[in-house]
């Protein structure tokens, strides 16, 4: 035996993986061998392309991975890391073929710690979605010219002082309610509810502003409670939510009318700048003042073109008096030459009437006589009816069945309704309707005789 050589016809070579192959199918493996997976760590060197993918290193105090998380995935964050946070990570672990870089591919990221938190946010989001309190249907549109402003919000919180600069800039003139509530800590849930209320119930307001700075989404909890959202959602006015930075997102943006990204653009969005309404007031001022001078040079040359037309009153007062004259003349004609001929006719026609005439008196006294017959049949006839109608409810009385009861017998009725006649029909522990004079009542059968012929 030889070990075989390049020169044996037998000598197959091993196939040549190019890199790009080679690389290909490590990276298959490590996708098989490695489903995806939570990971833990701190953002490094990361970089927003323009593409909108991200691109950072994800490292702890002994190692550190490559990561990439595209456009799609990063979308749905709801927060952009920043250098040093630490966050927990959805990958696949994989290679990239270009460099043979062993790197993972991020699905999803979450802060580290807050997993519990994101998933109760989650669960709690999906409950309300599913019992309507985020439908776009009851979605209430903003006031144009909100008068009040209302704020629930910390005394001491940025965010008030942020939204109060941005008011006094844009609408010192719309007046400004503060619903202190405590926005951070134990019970801060509970105490916004409680002034999402207060303001829905005294109706003070055209508008609510529910705002706070941003924080981690353990500082910002209390706006992802139940109570809050279920408030903001039986609200009597308009509820504008701004919670947070640009990026988070919480229940209570859900139920709100409208959602901001930050206090001062929930700000912007409840009142449009004063220079802005006047401005546009300015410009239809002076569209009315145009449209009023075209109508009234319209007018004042209509005016003058009528006035050309127009006679000179006493002219046409005396043209109007001569034909009224001469109509009165006429319609005095007009009517009385019918009256007379319709005269003529009346007195024809009375003539006529006279002699032919009958006489009625004979007529009514025979009519009177057998009126007086006609009455006395009938009395005559409503007397006998009445006699025979009194004899069969004699007959009838006779025939009553309740009499019979009243002498002490009783109609014995079975569980379907059907009067009992033969004692045969009767079962033991049947429960029979005993009906009496006074009314009915219900027996049960301990036992049944029959009595012999």
């Amino acid at each position: 035996m030889h070990a075989p050589t390049d020169a044996d016809p037998a000598y197959t070579a091993p196939p040549v993986l190019t890199v790009t192959a080679l690389n290909q199918q490590v990276a298959r493996l490590l996708e098989r061998s490695f489903p995806l997976v939570w990971i833990g760590g701190e953002i490094s060197n990361f970089t927003r392309a323009s593409s909108g993918h991200w691109y950072f290193t994800l490292k702890d105090d002994a190692a550190q991975v490559r990561a990439v998380m595209f456009r799609s995935r990063a979308q749905m964050a709801g927060f952009v890391p920043r250098e040093g946070d630490k966050v927990e990570v959805r990958a696949l672990v994989t290679l990239y073929g270009a460099r043979g870089d062993y790197q993972i591919n991020v699905e999803a990221m979450r802060r580290a710690g807050v997993g519990q938190l994101y998933e109760a946010f989650l669960r709690l989001k999906e409950k309300l979605a599913a019992q309507g309190l985020f439908d776009q249907e009851r979605k209430r549109a903003l006031p144009l010219f909100p008068r009040t402003i209302g704020i629930v919000t910390s005394p001491q919180a940025a965010a008030l002082r942020d939204v109060l600069t941005a008011l006094r800039r844009r609408a010192p003139h719309v007046r400004v309610i503060l619903y202190p509530a405590p926005v951070q800590g134990q019970f801060a849930a509970d105490k916004i509810a409680e002034a999402i209320t207060t303001a829905s119930r005294r109706a003070e307001a055209d508008v609510l502003l529910v705002c706070r700075g941003g924080g981690s989404i353990e500082d910002l909890w209390c706006f992802n409670e139940e109570c809050v959202a279920r408030a903001i959602a039986a609200c009597s006015i308009p509820v504008i939510s701004g919670v947070g930075h640009e990026t988070d997102f919480t229940i209570a943006d859900f139920a709100a009318d409208m959602r901001a990204a930050t206090p001062t653009a929930a700000a912007e969005l409840a009142a449009t700048p004063r220079a802005d309404w006047i401005g546009s007031l300015s410009a239809d001022a002076m569209d009315l003042r145009r449209a009023m001078r075209r109508t009234l040079s319209d007018a004042s040359q209509g005016l003058d073109s009528l006035g050309r037309r127009l006679l000179s009153p006493s002219d046409r007062i005396g043209h109007q008096r001569l034909r009224l004259l001469s109509l009165a003349t006429a319609m005095g004609h007009a009517v009385q030459q019918p009256l007379n001929r319709q005269g003529l006719v009346l007195a024809q026609l009375r003539q006529r009437w006279a002699r032919h005439r009958p006489d009625i008196r004979a007529v009514r006294a025979q009519l009177l006589s057998d009126q007086r017959h006609l009455n006395a049949s009938l009395c005559s006839q409503v007397k006998g009816r009445r006699d025979a109608l009194a004899a069969l409810a004699a007959q009838l009385e006779l025939l009553n069945p309740q009499r019979t009861l009243e002498r002490g017998y009783a109609i014995v009725r079975d569980a379907k309704g059907q009067v009992l006649r033969d004692p045969a029909a009767i079962h033991a522990r049947d429960t029979l309707t005993v009906r009496l004079a006074g009314g009915s009542a219900e027996v049960g059968v301990a036992h049944v005789q029959t009595v012999l012929e």
